[in-house]
C-alpha cells in the first residue's frame, strides 16, 4: 500500500484529469476482457459533458491522490450504488481501490443503507467479489449496437462491515 495516498471529494476541478484516467485505464486494464470496438465505445462515453457533470454533481466522487495526482476515483449514486470505480493503470495491485471501497462503504453505511449494488466489468469482478459482493446476474448491455457483459453484484451491509 502507498501510504501517501489520500482520499478525497472530487470536484468539477478534478473532471479532466478523471476522465484522462478513465480512459487510460479502460484502455490498458480492460484489453483482455473486452474487445478494440468496446473498449473504443466505452472509452468515447467522457463526450457526454452532462453526463459527466451529472456525475460530479448528483454523485459522492472520492478520489485518490499521489503525488498531487489522481490515482483512483469512485463514485456513490444514491447512497447506495457504486457507478463508477477506477484506478490508474501505473497504480493497480497497491491497495487504492481497497481504500476508495472502505471509504464508499463507510458512506453508505452512514446514509443507513442495507445493500450496496454495482454493474460491473468483467474485469473488476474479482475485486468485488473480494469486497464481499456476490454476483446478482449475468448482463449483456447494448451500447451504440455493440454487445458487453458485465455483472449485477450486490452486498448486503450491516454494522459489522464498516
Amino acid at each position: 500500500m502507498i501510504r501517501e495516498v489520500k482520499i478525497r471529494k472530487g470536484t468539477v476541478y478534478d473532471l479532466k484529469e478523471i476522465k484522462q484516467l478513465f480512459v487510460e485505464t479502460i484502455s490498458s486494464v480492460c484489453k483482455h476482457d473486452y474487445n478494440s470496438e468496446q473498449i473504443e465505445i466505452w472509452t468515447s462515453s467522457t463526450e457526454d459533458q452532462n453526463r459527466w457533470s451529472n456525475i460530479i454533481l448528483n454523485q459522492l466522487v472520492l478520489i485518490a491522490i499521489f503525488e498531487r495526482h489522481i490515482v483512483g476515483f469512485a463514485t456513490l449514486m444514491d447512497s447506495n450504488h457504486i457507478d463508477l470505480f477506477y484506478v490508474h493503470k501505473d497504480y493497480q495491485g497497491k491497495k487504492i481501490a481497497g481504500m476508495l471501497y472502505a471509504e464508499i462503504e463507510k458512506e453508505a453505511l452512514r446514509e443507513k443503507q442495507k445493500v450496496l449494488s454495482s454493474n460491473v466489468s468483467i474485469t473488476a469482478k474479482h475485486f468485488f467479489k473480494r469486497m464481499g459482493f456476490k454476483v446478482i446476474k449475468r448482463q449483456t448491455v447494448l451500447r451504440k449496437k455493440v454487445k458487453f457483459t458485465n455483472y449485477k453484484m450486490k452486498k448486503e451491509l450491516n454494522e459489522s462491515n464498516g
